[in-house]
């Protein structure tokens, strides 16, 4: 999952994101909305590596998808230590067991 060197650049950025614009409760909706900004944006690579709009065809490759996924990631877990605050890598772990647990018992 998120290693404790990611961890500590992710605080870093809401460190920096705190120190420019503040956490506000609408400073912590600009986060929220970021997630969706982001995931137009995968949406948008995804379309543009299989060509489906005939106007541009093919614009973007795997590569492109990839990156665009790991800026979601980015700004998600910005969002979740700016609502979790501490508590966000132990959040995250335990969501992560309870969905991995659920899948399990699905598998079985």
């Amino acid at each position: 999952m998120i290693n404790p060197t990611q961890w500590a650049t992710i605080h870093g950025l809401v460190d920096w994101l705190d120190g420019e614009n503040g956490r506000s409760p609408h400073e912590v909706s600009m986060r929220l909305l970021k997630l969706v900004e982001e995931s137009g944006e995968v949406a948008q690579s995804y379309i543009g590596m299989t060509g489906q709009n005939p106007r541009k065809g093919v614009t973007h490759t795997r590569q492109d998808v990839a990156d665009e996924l790991c800026d979601l990631m980015i700004s998600a877990a910005v969002a979740l230590v700016s609502i979790a605050d501490t508590n966000a890598k132990e959040t995250l772990n335990a969501k992560l067991a309870k969905v991995a647990a659920r899948a399990e018992a699905v598998a079985r």
